[in-house]
């Protein structure tokens, strides 16, 4: 397992698909953000879902997803719905 796994939230699966992305660092990840590294996911993995959104969200935050503020939840929620109505 990478570094990537030190974060909240990442663990072996999540690590593996960042890798699968080009992303296997803490500052690829800061870098890219959360939405991009979602975006570039999904476009592999149609079942990529809000948890790893949010996931990927408060690992950069470096918190569990669980302990996100409202308002990021309800932004990543909105970003969620949008993306995933533009794939279908």
């Amino acid at each position: 397992m990478g570094e990537l796994t030190t974060l909240p939230n990442i663990a072996a699966k999540l690590d593996v698909q960042l890798a699968e992305v080009g992303i296997t660092t803490i500052a690829q990840l800061m870098s890219v953000g959360s939405r991009e590294a979602w975006l570039r996911i999904l476009a592999y993995d149609s079942y990529a879902c809000l948890t790893r959104l949010s996931a990927l969200e408060g690992a950069i935050q470096g918190v569990r997803w669980h302990y996100l503020d409202d308002a990021t939840k309800l932004s990543l929620k909105e970003f969620y719905n949008e993306s995933k109505r533009k794939v279908q």
